[in-house]
């Protein structure tokens, strides 16, 4: 098996045909890994902008590629059919950092062949999620490609930012330090149709209160000090993606105020719990994340 560590750049454009915005794939780079980590090879391509006429002026500041750059590349087909011939036929996991790129990529994909699935993905891992699992993160809490190069010991400026070639150099690095073998093996993905749909399934803050997707036990308090059930004092109310509400405890005369989360995922709720002590205006820091 090999591994194809691949990294996008596009930009961010209007499409007439949608009425609406998409990021177009502007570049591609990758590398390519035999089984034990050794780079058999490199691909990177510019590909000429279809969907949108000129660049973003953040995306010519951040890739420092122009508008001829763009004009002058491969159309989005001929660029992934050489991409796909790089690959070739032996059996392949892409990897990426972070799925964003997947996502862009079916959406492109979608948008200029009329095909919702990638051709060349078989086997999929997102090397993000990867490393976060590997240093117990929550996935919340993502951490950039730059970052997780600072925090093992890797120097970010020795390499090309924000071009699809120097960012997936960058990630095989990254890759070569955090890779063992057994935990990286329950990470890689079979992209079948379950995969697709967890993949672009959209996660929905829930609004409404009385959603039975709502434990109600996630709605009690207990005091922080004396582990007494508080009162509400003041209800539930829904604001910038958390209800929140007042609480008291009786026997610490304590007032506070709490705030939690409910996000239906594709398959599960994720809560989250937020908690300030009102008297003393001190966030006492308990944060549940499940």
């Amino acid at each position: 098996m090999q591994y194809i560590v691949m990294d996008l750049e596009w930009n961010n454009t209007y499409a007439k045909k949608t009425a609406g915005f998409i990021n177009e794939i502007i570049e591609i780079g990758a590398v390519k890994l035999d089984e034990s980590l050794n780079t058999v090879d490199t691909f990177s391509c510019i590909i000429r902008s279809q969907i949108g006429r000129k660049l973003r002026g953040s995306v010519k500041k951040l890739t420092n590629l122009t508008n001829d750059d763009i004009s002058g590349g491969l159309p989005f087909t001929k660029a992934f059919s050489l991409f796909r011939r790089w690959i070739g036929s032996d059996e392949s996991v892409i990897i990426t950092w972070g799925d964003g790129d997947i996502r862009v990529l079916i959406e492109n994909y979608s948008y200029l062949n009329g095909i919702s699935v990638i051709p060349f993905l078989n086997y999929y891992c997102d090397l993000q999620r990867y490393y976060q699992k590997s240093r117990s993160s929550h996935p919340e809490q993502q951490t950039g490609l730059i970052t997780a190069a600072q925090e093992i010991g890797i120097d970010p400026e020795l390499y090309t930012h924000h071009r699809a070639l120097g960012d997936s150099l960058l990630t095989v690095d990254i890759f070569e330090l955090i890779y063992k073998s057994e935990l990286f093996k329950k990470e890689i993905r079979v992209c079948d149709d379950e995969f697709y749909s967890r993949l672009l399934y959209k996660a929905k803050i829930i609004k409404n209160i009385d959603s039975p997707l709502i434990d109600k036990k996630r709605l009690e308090h207990y005091c922080d000090t004396c582990g007494t059930q508080c009162r509400i004092i003041k209800p539930w109310k829904y604001s910038c993606q958390f209800f929140r509400a007042t609480f008291h405890c009786n026997n610490c005369d304590t007032e506070y105020s709490v705030k939690v989360r409910f996000k239906k995922l594709y398959d599960g709720i994720d809560y989250k719990k937020i908690v300030t002590e009102i008297n003393t205006g001190f966030e006492d820091g308990e944060e549940d994340d499940e």
